[in-house]
């Protein structure tokens, strides 16, 4: 740029107020408690709901429940994931192994990557092993 190019560019900035803008730090989002408390309730809800999804023969066609093989989600191991899943011959996430249960011991559909029955069943067993550290991968 020329210099009456770069003094005209300046002298733009701070006429239109955006030096203080441009100089400004950035900020996260801010919530508040109550947006907090809300989110929480929301969280609560869907494992609540992935819960009666596990425990009910829904998912399939033949009267099998998810809980039959994996009481309280137990051996789900969503920390685990992404892995190399031995049923499917490749690198999965976790929602593509509860499919291939679905469809094959429950005989059932398989859902959507974002449908909220799927969303519902992750938080599920993922809620079950809280604290746990993640470990993508491991088997």
């Amino acid at each position: 740029m020329h210099f009456e190019q770069l003094r005209f560019a300046a002298l733009w900035i701070m006429v239109t107020g955006l030096a203080g803008v441009l100089s400004a730090p950035a900020h996260a989002d801010e919530f508040t408690q109550a947006d907090l408390n809300r989110w929480q309730e929301q969280y609560a809800k869907v494992v609540k709901d992935g819960r009666q999804l596990w425990t009910s023969s829904k998912l399939g066609s033949n009267g099998v429940a998810c809980v039959q093989c994996h009481p309280n989600g137990a051996n789900t191991h969503p920390e685990t994931y992404p892995k190399f899943q031995k049923q499917l011959g490749k690198v999965a996430p976790v929602w593509e192994m509860i499919n291939w249960c679905i469809q094959n011991p429950l005989e059932g559909k398989a859902l959507a990557a974002d449908d909220y029955k799927m969303i519902a069943l992750q938080a599920y067993i993922t809620e079950e092993r809280r604290g746990v550290k993640l470990a993508p991968g491991k088997h």
